[in-house]
């Protein structure tokens, strides 16, 4: 059925959908006819102001119409997504001739590269590597190595307790413990590992950190041994040109203690801002075993003596490549890390 104001939107309708080249005309054809405000749309709506005798023809006529459209447009609009997407697959099609990408290589982490080097160069030594619980107990932590219930390390502002009698590890001293416990004398170990510390963090502070704790043990050792060690460890550690100097302190599990410097690699010495004009850097503390200490594990200190050392990787990272802010350790920044890869 035909009428002639139906016929007239109809072949406009249908020219516009043969000059349509995209889907998006597509669309806007459809809209443009069919749409809500469309012209075909406008002319079933206004039936009623029609004469009651025009407006079944003109109704039937513009139903068909529509159906018609409807399928012309659903035709047309299939035809050009196909081509649409025959173009976009060609576009994206890659360039087998074109050279690869080389992916991303990853690389250690800078504590990670420190850890390896330090145990490297205590391994040379004959050192074996020895590991321990990082949920301690307090008898491992503190009471074997001679720290009284008064010291202050024990202050629960600096530990941080699990119960009254277990606790995390501060320092990696209680594997020293656990290894003298279960061998008899020689014993020659380092102990890497993870520390904690009721700490905020901050440029040079941090509640977990790593130390490596070195321990020998046997007949006649010295403080001149635990001397030639730390020497040989900073020159292969800082090069060749290092030097190391001993100062006394204190410390509750060695007697005598000192804490061990070394020499500034930027100033050689001559004092700059990274050894705050002193000309060393510090690097550890170290001292021969405190008898109590050795009794405590059933050894003899009358018949065995032995020496000790801690250091912390961050500490010796920071010195060696120059970082002053020990939170890029743990911020996983990779504008950071790749400058190691």
């Amino acid at each position: 059925m035909t009428h002639p104001r139906v016929d007239a939107v109809a072949q406009e309708a249908r020219d516009a959908i043969a000059s349509a080249r995209s889907s998006a005309e597509l669309e806007q054809v459809r809209v443009t006819y069919l749409g809500r405000q469309g012209a075909l749309t406008q002319l079933l709506r206004g039936l009623g102001a029609l004469p009651a005798a025009e407006r079944p023809a003109v109704g039937a006529a513009a139903n068909e119409a529509k159906r018609e459209l409807e399928a012309l447009l659903e035709s047309r609009l299939a035809a050009a997504l196909e081509g649409e997407r025959r173009v976009r697959r060609e576009s994206e099609r890659p360039d087998l001739t074109l050279p690869g990408r080389r992916p991303p290589r990853g690389a250690l982490h800078p504590l990670t590269r420190v850890h390896d080097e330090i145990v490297a160069i205590f391994a040379g030594l004959g050192f074996s590597v020895a590991e321990g619980p990082e949920i301690e107990t307090d008898y491992h932590n503190f009471e074997a190595l001679n720290i009284p219930r008064d010291h202050p390390a024990r202050d629960m502002q600096d530990t941080l307790y699990l119960s009254e009698s277990t606790l995390l590890r501060t320092h990696t001293s209680p594997v020293q413990i656990r290894a003298m416990l279960a061998r008899k004398p020689p014993v020659r170990i380092i102990v890497p590992g993870r520390v904690f510390r009721r700490d905020v963090a901050d440029t040079s502070h941090s509640p977990m950190f790593h130390q490596v704790e070195g321990l020998a043990v046997d007949r006649a050792i010295t403080m001149g041994d635990l001397k030639g060690t730390l020497e040989l460890f900073a020159r292969e550690m800082f090069g060749p040109g290092s030097r190391i100097r001993f100062r006394p302190s204190f410390f509750p599990f060695t007697e005598p203690s000192a804490e061990v410097d070394v020499l500034c690699f930027v100033c050689r010495g001559g004092g700059c801002r990274l050894c705050k004009q002193s000309g060393w850097l510090e690097i550890l503390g170290s001292g021969m075993v405190h008898p109590r200490v050795l009794t405590n594990v059933g050894y003899d200190p009358e018949e065995v003596t032995g020496w000790a050392f801690g250091m912390g990787i961050e500490r010796i990272a920071m010195l060696k490549y120059g970082i002053d802010d020990l939170r890029l350790f743990f911020d996983n920044d990779l504008r950071f890390l790749r400058q190691f890869a």
